[in-house]
């Protein structure tokens, strides 16, 4: 599987994206804490809304500009179309060095769309570059080392952008370092090898809803892919429905600091890292879905399991709050940290093969669409996830219930998957 990281067919494309995905998650971060600590208030909004407003800006270019992305993707070699992508990043980073100097929360919000949208442009070329380059026996390794640098970067960048940017001299330290980034990353783009154009005579529609059902329309006949590529957003929806709740339930339900919700992030997101290359050892290279209704059954599982051991009062006001050390030191938050872990690691094992599915199962000429549709459900799924979550609460679940929620759904999703 590591072999891969040697070669020039997959290594520039690995660093390219890690790093992207690291770029995305520091600045996203950065910004998620300067709103609440000190923005938001200077603007006169509520830095809730205004949180909850970034989150939508990042996604919604990911609605926008799908089907446009899937045509330049197969309309230009995807290595050069990249390479545009990742060369107007370091000029979007460059406006968020000047929004950070300047402390206008509006004109970051501009530059969190612009990322976004370098982000959707970036997505169909680098999953359909994959099968132009891996043959079909590396496609899983290829599609676990991806996923288990995104989900790395996206720990390391959320974390680093938290901390650096509250520093003294916080917002230069993040301002250049995201250009940097975005520079070696543009460096790393002009590596990967070329590939040939799918069709040079490829319209690019700028129609985005005539053009999206249509790209609904060609995939859904072929079943195994449509099916793939739902199965994907639900995982989406699953994960970002625990992402979304560890600072909260750290907080009332554990009694913890933000240095255990911190923990949770890095347990999650590693443990999709180790499941997403265990694919590769356990497939020996065959692109299958055969593990994935077990995966999804151990979500289901395992979230089951973590209600019941979160099953406890909220914590009363006053409560002293603990830190990490003395919170993991104790035998009976064991199992809160193992289930966390099964979940992010079952999630590795189901989500892998299903990617490797879209990208050998598709014809050619329908990757990007498959990507760029998959991308659409993606967020559609995680904005139901935030609605369906908002809701729930609104009505007195609780945070551990809703965990339990995950459990019977993700069951059922792994007998859909069982009939694919």
């Amino acid at each position: 599987m590591f072999k891969l990281l040697f070669v020039r067919r997959f290594m520039p494309l690995f660093i390219t994206q890690f790093l992207g995905a690291f770029n995305d998650n520091f600045f996203k971060s950065a910004l998620m804490m300067l709103i609440t600590y000190r923005l938001g208030d200077a603007a006169g909004v509520d830095s809730r809304i205004l949180v909850n407003a970034a989150a939508g800006v990042f996604i919604l270019p990911f609605f926008v500009f799908a089907p446009t992305a899937s045509d330049l993707a197969d309309k230009y070699d995807r290595s050069i179309l990249m390479r545009w992508v990742k060369f107007a990043e370091i000029v979007v980073m460059a406006g968020a060095f000047l929004g950070f100097w300047l402390g206008n929360i509006w004109l970051l919000m501009v530059v969190l769309f612009l990322m976004g949208t370098q982000s959707a442009f970036f997505s169909p070329a680098k999953y359909s570059i994959l099968p132009q380059h891996l043959p079909e026996e590396e496609l899983i390794a290829g599609n676990g080392l991806i996923q288990m640098g995104t989900y790395l970067a996206i720990l390391s960048g959320t974390i680093s952008g938290g901390l650096m940017i509250l520093r003294p001299n916080g917002i230069y330290w993040v301002g250049g370092l995201a250009v940097t980034i975005a520079a070696v990353g543009w460096l790393s783009s002009m590596f990967i090898p070329p590939t040939k154009p799918i069709d040079e005579n490829r319209e690019v529609s700028f129609k985005i809803i005539s053009r999206t059902r249509e790209m609904f329309a060609d995939i859904y006949p072929m079943k195994k892919v449509f099916g793939s590529m739902l199965a994907i957003s639900w995982f989406w929806l699953v994960g970002s429905v625990f992402l979304a709740q560890f600072p909260t339930y750290s907080r009332l339900i554990l009694g913890t600091d933000e240095s255990v919700a911190t923990a949770f992030l890095a347990i999650f997101s590693c443990g999709i890292g180790i499941g997403s290359m265990f694919c590769d050892a356990i497939l020996r290279g065959k692109v299958t879905t055969k593990y994935v209704p077990s995966a999804a059954y151990g979500i289901a599982i395992a979230s089951v399991l973590l209600w019941w051991v979160s099953d406890r009062p909220p914590v009363e006001a006053g409560t002293p709050i603990i830190g990490a050390w003395e919170f993991f030191s104790r035998p009976e938050n064991f199992m809160i940290t193992f289930c966390l872990f099964v979940i992010a690691f079952c999630g590795g094992l189901y989500i892998v093969p299903l990617y490797a599915v879209m990208q050998s199962k598709a014809p050619e000429e329908k990757v990007s669409g498959v990507i760029a549709c998959s991308n659409i459900t993606d967020s559609i799924f995680m904005a139901l996830a935030a609605l369906g979550a908002g809701v729930l609460i609104s009505w007195g679940v609780s945070i551990p219930q809703l965990f339990l929620t995950m459990g019977p759904t993700t069951f059922i999703v792994g007998l859909l998957v069982g009939l694919l």
